[in-house]
């Protein structure tokens, strides 16, 4: 089931939904899951963190640096909330 995604989507494109902010990552959402999609969400998650980091922004864009810092507390708080949750149903990440 992990391939088919959440409601017709990739993991990618849930992990790129959570940065900005249209999916929230919670109890409920991650309910549905089998063990093999929340790995999956996780190490996408961590991706879409990566990439985030690593965008090159000029600094006196003050606007560009607030949501590039709000894409990168809702990942962050997606994966404290999956890894909880993975803790929670022994689930390793």
């Amino acid at each position: 089931m992990a391939e088919s995604g959440f409601k017709g989507k990739s993991m990618k494109a849930v992990a790129v939904d959570v940065a900005e902010g249209y999916i929230s990552v919670n109890p409920l959402l991650i309910k549905k899951f089998d063990q093999e999609m929340v790995k999956a969400l996780y190490d996408n998650l961590n991706k879409t963190l990566t990439a985030t980091r690593n965008e090159k922004l000029v600094l006196t864009d003050q606007a560009a640096l607030r949501m590039r810092n709000m894409k990168l507390q809702r990942l962050h708080n997606a994966m404290i909330v999956l890894r909880n949750i993975a803790r929670e149903k022994r689930i390793p990440l």
